[in-house]
C-alpha cells in the first residue's frame, strides 16, 4: 500500500529560528524532545527509544532553514521533513513537517507529532 504525504504545521509564539533549528538538526537537540537519545556518525542518525533504535539518513540540508530525513528501514521515496518558516503577520515562527504515512495510520500519525511538538514546546520554552 503506497502511503500518502502529509503535512502539518506548528506556530511557536515564543519561537527563536537558531534555536529551532538546533533543535530539529543536531543530536543533542534532537534528543531534548524526539528521541531518548541520537548519535550522528557521518549523514546517519540512530534515534533510540528505549531498546528500540531506527536510523535515518540526512538527505538534504538548506542551513537554518530545512533538513530532510530517510529512514533505513523505509523505500527511497519516503521521508521527513522539518522546515522552518516565518509569519510576516504575525511575526511567530513555523515549524513545518512533512511526513508519509499509510491512510489508516495518518491519523495517529499527525497525533504523534502533535506529541512530540509538545515536548518540544515545553522543553525549549518555545
Amino acid at each position: 500500500m503506497k502511503k500518502e504525504l502529509f503535512q502539518v504545521d506548528y506556530e511557536l509564539k515564543n519561537g527563536a529560528a537558531g534555536l529551532l533549528w538546533k533543535l530539529i538538526s543536531t543530536p543533542s537537540g534532537l534528543s531534548e524532545w524526539f528521541a531518548e537519545d541520537v548519535e550522528q556518525k557521518d549523514n546517519v542518525l540512530s534515534f533510540r527509544w528505549g531498546d528500540t533504535i531506527q536510523k535515518a539518513k540526512i538527505v538534504s540540508i538548506n542551513p537554518s532553514s530545512s533538513i530532510r530525513f530517510h529512514w533505513e528501514d523505509e523505500p527511497e521515496e519516503y521521508y521527513f521533513e522539518f522546515r522552518i518558516d516565518h509569519s510576516e503577520l504575525t511575526r511567530v515562527v513555523i515549524l513545518i513537517i512533512t511526513d508519509f504515512a499509510d491512510a489508516y495510520e495518518k491519523k495517529g500519525s499527525i497525533e504523534l507529532w502533535n506529541s512530540q511538538i509538545e515536548a518540544l514546546t515545553r522543553r525549549s520554552g518555545m
